[in-house]
């Protein structure tokens, strides 16, 4: 299969979500599986090498996010967010593709995987969104929010950026079946809110959202 040929079953994906988006970012989302099958192939960026693989374990599996995400934004205001281990700009670079009012900034420590995000704004002509080459502890800026999707345990996510997470911030953690040993060792000054079943298309997987803050002094 082809990326050209990936149009229908992205578009059955999308349905399912309830996910509305315009033809020109269905392209975008397109030309961004894409990319990823292109650029593994030297860049080793996914162990996943096929089209059709890549949209339903990548592509699908981010966009199943967003509609949560999206309610998160109108409600809060929240106008940018910080993916943490994003790898090849997963959830980042469909969010930023999907939600373009957001400012996404994907952070990797694998320079790569960081120039491939720079590559993928560009070709993708997203300004708000960039890939950062460094480890998350240094970065300078705060979010309201912060994502990862199988970046690192729950406890290790949140030490690694507590320091980036803006007042009032909260963390977005994309999981597989609901993480109850990393829940039970969060700190005590983390307060996990909503744990969020996720129905992926295509895909024969249990996946969860969960939603964390620091407690109140």
């Amino acid at each position: 299969m082809t990326p050209s040929t990936l149009d229908a079953p992205l578009r059955a994906g999308l349905a399912a979500l309830q996910v509305d988006l315009s033809a020109a970012q269905v392209q975008g989302l397109l030309d961004y599986a894409a990319l990823i099958a292109k650029w593994t192939q030297v860049y080793n960026l996914t162990a996943l090498r096929d089209p059709a693989s890549i949209l339903s374990h990548h592509i699908l599996d981010s966009l199943a996010v967003l509609p949560s995400l999206q309610a998160f934004t109108r409600a809060s205001g929240c106008d940018a967010l910080l993916d943490v281990g994003s790898g090849a700009g997963l959830p980042g670079v469909v969010i930023a593709l999907c939600c373009p009012a957001l400012r996404v900034d994907c952070v990797d420590t694998v320079g790569k995987k960081a120039a491939f995000i720079q590559q993928a704004a560009l070709a993708l002509k997203l300004p708000g969104l960039r890939g950062v080459h460094a480890r998350v502890e240094q970065l300078a800026g705060q979010y309201p929010l912060i994502t990862s999707r199988a970046f690192a345990s729950l406890p290790d996510f949140v030490a690694a950026s507590r320091a980036q997470l803006a007042p009032g911030g909260v963390w977005m953690a994309m999981k597989g079946h609901t993480p109850d040993a990393e829940i039970a060792a969060l700190p005590a000054d983390v307060e996990v809110f909503h744990v969020e079943p996720l129905e992926v298309p295509s895909l024969d997987a249990q996946r969860c959202l969960v939603w964390m803050r620091k407690k109140a002094a």
